[in-house]
């Protein structure tokens, strides 16, 4: 599908669906859980629904009724899958999971999309040996799925380098029903706040975990249970960034719902960001609202070191573009590791339309502003990519067309329509119409 993105504006309120991370964790726990969880507001789509698949194979029921999800867990004990898993194009699933696969007397297959068997993960993969599981690829020298699993994990000690947040919260999720305590040192660890995120995910359904101010080494006990519950998901601070970034580079009056400031999501971090850029953003945590007034009168933020906040990468290299000096990002290395490379994805689609980027080693330069008539970029099939770019084009004074976008499923169902809900002047054409 290709939309058609028309200069415009956002006006009234919108409501962002809740977070992916948190769901993928909640679901993931709801399967290793004594008796049922409620999960209410869950990611209904994408990566979300992936890992409730991924549940399902494991062996917990599941039950999807309106905005809630019902999960009988297994009690600690996953079954083996009847057949290979295929977790989509859900990098998270996919980690989490291979995880929860060394807990089984047996052998698991898992894959995915064309994405997800080029990105790495080997370093999982070595840290789950070294625990006592054995776990291999299919394809000599390409250490991404389809990888097999044989369980079980005993435990014991383990380092692995932290600039992949998901391989840490794999590993500590699973690591409670370990034959054996687990201890995990981490190198260099970044992107934090997930790992924050999940530890206080395992301690609402039971499971405590020390460790270390700095995240940087656990000690998780054996023999620990976790127990079922009812949770409400919070909205997707990762998502909000798109509708914050598209509302202040125009005239825009605009209003976030749903939102929770206390939550330990690190990318609401991209309000202050934005802020400090010059927008007109106006918080209410009591009432959990972003009140946007865009002016389109934003300054270069100096550097911005974006380790722990990796996702908010493309709507704030889209920002940048616009705003009046130099903005470098830094602390990159994870950002290559994504559905794409989206340092370079974003450079180059950016410099296609005019603007300036230049990519350093481990670092993001844009210089703006540079007014943008319009154009044609394509998505790489990756949703935060699509997202920013139809966020770009409200601003450019023509027509932007993103080819490829449906994939803004992943992380936010319903995105164009919110978007057109509150004003935005978008057409969607499917390939046939397209063509």
């Amino acid at each position: 599908m290709q939309v058609t993105v028309k200069p415009s504006t956002l006006a009234g309120t919108m409501q962002v669906p809740g977070s992916k991370s948190h769901t993928i964790r909640a679901v993931l726990l709801s399967l290793l859980a004594e008796g049922t969880s409620r999960i209410k507001n869950p990611l209904s789509s994408g990566d979300g629904l992936s890992a409730l698949s991924a549940s399902e194979a494991f062996g917990a029921e599941v039950t999807k009724e309106s905005h809630e999800w019902c999960i009988v867990g297994t009690g600690g004990k996953p079954k083996v899958p009847e057949t290979c898993l295929d977790t989509g194009n859900s990098g998270t699933t996919t980690c989490f999971f291979t995880s929860v696969a060394s807990l089984v007397e047996g052998t698991t297959v898992i894959t995915g999309d064309e994405q997800i068997r080029r990105r790495p993960i080997g370093a999982l993969v070595n840290a789950l040996n070294t625990l006592g599981s054995k776990v291999f690829f299919t394809r000599p020298g390409k250490e991404a799925p389809p990888v097999v699993i044989t369980g079980r994990m005993k435990g014991g000690k383990v380092k692995l380098d932290g600039s992949n947040s998901q391989f840490v919260s794999s590993l500590l999720l699973s690591s409670p029903l370990a034959e054996n305590p687990t201890e995990i040192f981490v190198e260099n660890p970044l992107e934090k706040p997930y790992v924050a995120m999940t530890l206080d995910w395992m301690k609402r359904y039971g499971v405590e975990v020390e460790a270390s101010a700095d995240l940087s080494h656990f000690i998780v006990q054996n023999n620990q249970t976790y127990h079922a519950g009812e949770y409400e998901i919070p909205s997707d601070w990762s998502a909000v960034a798109f509708p914050m970034v598209a509302a202040v580079l125009g005239n825009s009056d605009l209003v976030l719902n749903g939102l929770d400031f206390q939550d330990s999501q690190g990318d609401k971090r991209v309000v202050d960001v934005l802020i400090g850029m010059g927008a007109n953003i106006e918080k209410d945590e009591k009432n959990g609202k972003l009140k946007i007034r865009g002016n389109g009168n934003l300054r270069g933020a100096g550097t911005i070191d974006l380790g722990d906040i990796p996702d908010s990468l493309p709507a704030l290299a889209v920002a940048a573009s616009q705003a009046d000096g130099i903005t470098t990002f830094t602390n990159l290395r994870q950002v290559r590791l994504k559905e794409t490379d989206r340092v370079a994805e974003m450079a180059e689609k950016l410099n296609s339309l005019g603007c300036k980027l230049t990519v350093g080693q481990d670092s993001l330069t844009v210089e703006g502003p540079t007014p943008i008539k319009g154009g044609r970029v394509n998505s790489s099939d990756d949703h935060r990519i699509a997202m920013a770019m139809v966020s770009l084009g409200l601003a450019c004074s023509e027509e932007l067309v993103v080819e490829d976008a449906e994939c803004v499923s992943v992380s936010f169902p319903g995105f164009f329509e919110a978007f057109k809900e509150c004003g935005a002047r978008i057409e969607m054409n499917t390939d046939e119409e397209a063509g």
